[in-house]
């Protein structure tokens, strides 16, 4: 089973972190203002390198240790899914379309799918997953409103359950608990490097991860 990426997106219904693994066609750089920083650095259109860094600061508590504010300026070494092509190796071919309009697409049918399920089968029934010939889309909504969004090969399982592990787990450690992380705020995402690397920890230590 293939992973291929994940989506989180907020109340607001924007896109606030984006990580992906097995991807073959890379997403292309997005337009300017189309989407938050903190992100995906990647793609961010950055017009001035504060913009693109990442603003928070890596804090231990003196005491016990234990991270409570994380993201540096910039990541003192290169996070497992930004690995560089090596000169002989082509990079893969990048997306038609701009990450803030393929971010807009994937919330697009998660809304459409789910309020039309809720029509025709009432509000108790849920929307969890769907599969095309070429991926599998699953869902897990938190109950702030927050969606999490991963696509695999459509041969794949639920992974739901998978989902539920990084609210669960990195989200509520790295994000929640994270004071420096502005949840909610509209202005930026909640990108930071313990939460990426923590969450691709989790990921590609699964059973299923290929």
């Amino acid at each position: 089973m293939t992973i291929y990426s994940l989506y989180i997106f907020d109340r607001h219904c924007a896109c606030v972190y984006y990580q992906d693994w097995h991807r073959t066609v890379r997403p292309k750089l997005a337009v300017e203002g189309g989407m938050l920083p903190a992100v995906y650095a990647p793609v961010y259109p950055a017009t001035n390198p504060d913009d693109a860094s990442y603003s928070n600061r890596n804090t231990l508590a003196s005491s016990s240790g234990v991270v409570v504010a994380v993201n540096e300026d910039v990541p003192r070494t290169p996070l497992p899914s930004q690995a560089s092509h090596s000169p002989e190796q082509p990079p893969p071919p990048t997306s038609n379309l701009s990450f803030d309009e393929e971010a807009k697409l994937v919330y697009g049918v998660v809304l459409s799918l789910r309020n039309m399920i809720k029509k025709l089968s009432g509000k108790d029934e849920q929307f969890t997953n769907y599969q095309t010939s070429t991926y599998k889309l699953h869902l897990y909504e938190t109950l702030s409103g927050y969606k999490f969004v991963m696509l695999s090969d459509p041969n794949a399982d639920s992974l739901r359950f998978v989902l539920r592990q990084i609210y669960s787990g990195p989200f509520l450690e790295y994000v929640v608990r994270n004071p420096l992380v502005e949840m909610g705020s509209r202005e930026r995402g909640i990108d930071n490097e313990y939460f990426r690397m923590s969450t691709d920890r989790l990921v590609k230590g699964l059973t299923v991860f290929q």
